[in-house]
């Protein structure tokens, strides 16, 4: 199978599982590291996502990739979102999960206040997540993955 479909696939799983982690195991358990473990999965799913363009797109001779993340993110930016209708707004919030993950792992500290995970880096700089976040993230991350399934399939059927 295509390395593009097999992401694409890898994306629509983590979806799922974590659309039922956020609305039904959370509201049970009220755990938080849950939260942070929903958060890096839905970071995976959108990276899949993102990946599956990418490959897609060098497939049929679109794009270029190279060995750094970095330059192909810009050129997922700038040359793919477009054709996909991932908007400016999307992207930001692609940078901003992904920003906040690498926060979460860098972080020597977490902790919980008023229902909100707080992580605290090394300069003792706070980021806030919170249930309403993850969900806003979920909600992107289904948006990607609809818009990429949509432009494949059209693609496909010319």
């Amino acid at each position: 199978m295509e390395k593009f479909l097999e992401n694409l696939e890898k994306a629509e799983k983590i979806v799922q599982t974590t659309d039922h982690m956020i609305y039904v195991t959370f509201p049970l358990f009220k755990d938080k590291r849950l939260l942070l473990k929903i958060l890096l999965e839905i970071k995976i799913a959108v990276s899949s996502c993102i990946n599956s363009i990418l490959q897609y797109e060098y497939l049929y001779k679109k794009i270029s990739l190279y060995k750094d993340p970095k330059t192909n993110f810009r050129t997922f930016e700038e040359e793919c979102a477009p054709r996909y209708k991932i908007s400016k707004e999307d992207i930001r919030l692609i940078l901003e999960l992904f920003d906040l993950v690498k926060k979460h792992k860098e972080s020597p500290f977490e902790f919980i206040r008023n229902e909100k995970i707080v992580i605290l880096s090394e300069d003792l700089r706070t980021r806030t997540l919170t249930i309403e976040k993850i969900k806003r993230y979920l909600i992107l991350t289904k948006d990607i993955l609809r818009k990429t399934k949509q432009s494949i399939n059209s693609s496909n059927l010319r």
